[in-house]
């Protein structure tokens, strides 16, 4: 706030979305509040020393209550500065590994509380249905099952063992937003959803419940409404489900001023104190953010509006997330500890690690891996190929040297190779067009070229962003001249990889044409330039699965490979009907062949589990990672399924002519479904499991079992 006051005007502060304005509030004032015991939590406190002083006037108060300081360490502690900054989400799901992203969210914990804050508005398991939607890439994309098991792995990383863990090493987890906001209409934030209760419950709902299965702590409501009631107003998700039928055991914060869009743009409430009163009656437990919200359930509860016992409910659910942080004992950070944390050496391993495996090669004509003695003069090009683009939204831009491009990790890679830059600018709003028509003449002096286009998402240039947060589009295909930068480059007749960084994806059909070879890189992080030019150059045999359809261009949204059968069953007229790529779907430098699977049994009863086993053989010349996937299908019943449902995966590593048997367990549970009246049964009749290295009905293998 100090920082608005200095570098902003009035009239910029009350226009900007991303720091806090209270108008007629200086920050002088503020800490006075704080030291009266007024507020009890912060947003997006950047540094132990600000973290500490705030304490420090907490601890000023009558009852000496510590603060929970709340931050968005989405993939990292990237809004802070010498941190370590790991794939965003999107690109974690893509190394179907939780054991890892586990492994990392655990250390973004540590670095988190280095920095003096105690809890981390993540994850984000919204499930992604709409590629427009600027926030895709911070979720784990459009599977139930994958995002539950991304979701539970991160809650576990940063929640830990709450009890009995040293109270030091963790954070609160936010699992947000509830819900559908991944699905809004014309794939605009903020927008509504308006989809069935069968909707929510198969393909919404599992992710949040997973992770509050998991111990989430907290969980933050969506922007949008659902069924035309606004999420922050909606009684019977909080209570009903949430609370009643999950047994959420934690407390519920609003999302950036949502309850106050109950009465400006929701108009649900014609005040904003009755929308505060609204939201809180509902099951709301804290509001983020303002200086008027407390005085107004003051009111409520002094008028009889809003139940002392709910109030109650709410304090102490906030007041017991303090006392397992160990913040009445131990509210302040030490410097020597910050310092040692920060971008620890073992936390640059682990980003490095999961940038290798997010990184999805989606096309090799033979061109990958490269040989450094036959392409002496490499072209590097593109908007994204020296820049810090690849951080991500939720980031600031790092200090010199903490972040390796896609440049740098070419040189460093290949150090006999020349590497020429032809520089376009960072800006992709404001490509140069002479220095695109100049790409041609680049690329011909060159035995190769790099080409690495994508999106924006860093806040630092809120208004040149191409994607992220509010940054939503009418379209997918490369924004600003990147695909005339593409062609440009293709003309030249010099052999030419596309490399991608975004956070969404992206309507490339010409690209996946033209260009012998496509790498979906996402936005991979601190280290994602040098996991690139690893892979580019064989050091690493790419491994990275698609967590997510991609379609050829906007006309084909919604496109998801859990879908109903009647939705091929007429094709375009003019156009393909199928997707770019598909979910699951990711290149190898070496082949896996698999064996016909196996069922433990042909025929169980409704409640029995059944067993499929096979076997997955490494048949090329180089270790490799496979991501093996069962799907499986309810033939027919009594209400309409989706064709194929990711049920299980596994990741495993295969030394050239490697074996191994692996086995998936369909329990109870895979097979059930919601019935006419939503009561959740096992019908009896056939179900098709299928086994391979995607969801292509070309790389599955098929066995069915009879329920009876």
């Amino acid at each position: 706030m100090r920082s608005s006051e200095k570098n902003m005007t009035i009239e910029e502060m009350q226009k900007s979305h991303a720091r806090g304005f209270y108008p007629g509030l200086h920050s002088s004032q503020v800490e006075k509040m704080v030291e009266q015991g007024l507020i009890g939590s912060f947003l997006h406190v950047l540094d132990y020393q600000e973290a500490n002083y705030l304490q420090s006037l907490a601890q000023k108060s009558r009852l000496q209550i510590p603060l929970l300081i709340g931050i968005d360490a989405i993939h990292g502690n990237g809004l802070c500065q010498n941190v370590t900054i790991y794939p965003t989400p999107i690109g974690q799901a893509s190394s179907f590994n939780p054991e890892l992203v586990e492994e990392a969210s655990c250390q973004t914990a540590y670095e988190v509380r280095a920095t003096g804050a105690h809890w981390a508005f993540t994850p984000n398991v919204d499930i992604a249905r709409d590629p427009r939607w600027g926030r895709v890439g911070e979720t784990f994309g459009e599977d139930p099952v994958l995002v539950s098991r991304m979701g539970v792995a991160t809650v576990k990383g940063l929640q830990g063992d709450m009890w009995n863990h040293p109270r030091d090493t963790f954070v609160l987890a936010c699992v947000k937003h509830l819900v559908g906001g991944g699905q809004p209409v014309n794939g605009l934030n903020i927008a509504p959803l308006d989809v069935s209760e069968r909707t929510l419950r198969e393909i919404f709902f599992p992710p949040f419940q997973a992770a509050v299965d998991a111990g989430a702590f907290t969980l933050m409501m969506a922007h949008n409404e659902t069924n035309g009631i606004p999420a922050h107003a909606d009684q019977w998700l909080m209570e009903d489900v949430v609370r009643g039928e999950w047994g959420f055991e934690g407390f519920i914060v609003s999302d950036w001023m949502d309850i106050e869009r109950l009465h400006n743009e929701h108009r649900t409430a014609e005040t904003i104190e009755e929308a505060f009163v609204t939201s809180v009656n509902a099951g709301m437990d804290m509001h983020m953010h303002g200086p008027h919200f407390f005085e107004a359930i003051v009111e409520g509860v002094r008028s009889g509006r809003i139940p002392e016992k709910r109030v109650d409910q709410a304090v102490g659910k906030i007041l017991e997330s303090k006392f397992r942080l160990g913040l009445f004992e131990h509210p302040y950070v030490e410097p020597a500890v910050s310092d040692s944390i920060l971008f620890h050496a073992e936390h640059r391993r682990t980003a490095l690690e999961l940038s290798r495996q997010s990184i999805v090669l989606l096309k090799n004509d033979g061109i990958l891996p490269l040989d450094p003695s036959r392409y002496r003069n490499i072209l590097v090009t593109g908007p994204n190929a020296h820049s810090h683009a690849q951080l991500g939204d939720w980031a600031a831009s790092q200090p010199e040297g903490n972040t390796i491009t896609v440049l740098d990790g070419l040189r460093k890679t290949a150090p006999q190779t020349n590497f020429v830059f032809h520089d376009v600018g960072w800006n992709i709003r404001k490509m140069d067009e002479s220095r695109v028509k100049a790409a041609t003449a680049a690329a011909r002096g060159c035995d190769l070229a790099i080409v690495v286009v994508g999106e924006y998402s860093l806040r630092e240039h809120w208004m040149d962003k191409t994607c992220g947060e509010n940054t939503d589009r009418s379209d997918i295909h490369l924004p600003g001249l990147q695909q005339q930068l593409v062609e440009a480059v293709y003309a030249s007749g010099t052999p030419t990889i596309v490399v991608l960084i975004n956070g969404r994806p992206l309507g490339v059909q010409w690209i996946a044409e033209n260009i012998p070879a496509l790498i979906e890189a996402w936005e991979p992080g601190s280290f994602g330039g040098q996991a690139v030019a690893e892979i580019l150059f064989g050091e690493v045999n790419p491994s990275g699965k698609l967590p997510l359809t991609i379609p050829r261009h906007v006309g084909q949204i919604q496109m998801t490979y859990n879908r109903k059968n009647t939705l091929s069953s007429f094709q375009y007229a003019f156009g393909e009907s199928t997707p770019l790529y598909e979910f699951g779907y990711g290149l190898s430098y070496t082949d896996f062949a698999y064996s016909a699977p196996e069922l433990s049994r042909q025929e169980i009863p409704a409640g029995d589990p059944v067993t499929v086993k096979f076997t997955v053989t490494n048949c090329g010349d180089r270790a490799g990672d496979q991501v093996v996937q069962c799907y499986l299908r309810d033939d027919y019943s009594s209400v309409t399924r989706l064709i194929k449902e990711l049920k299980d995966f596994r990741r495993i590593t295969l030394q050239p002519g490697e074996s191994r048997l692996v086995e998936f367990t369909l329990n109870p549970d895979d097979m059930a479904f919601y019935d006419r009246s939503m009561n959740r049964i096992i019908e009896p009749g056939i179900f098709t499991v299928m086994i391979g290295s995607s969801s292509r009905d070309q790389d599955l293998q098929t066995v069915s079992f009879r329920v009876n």
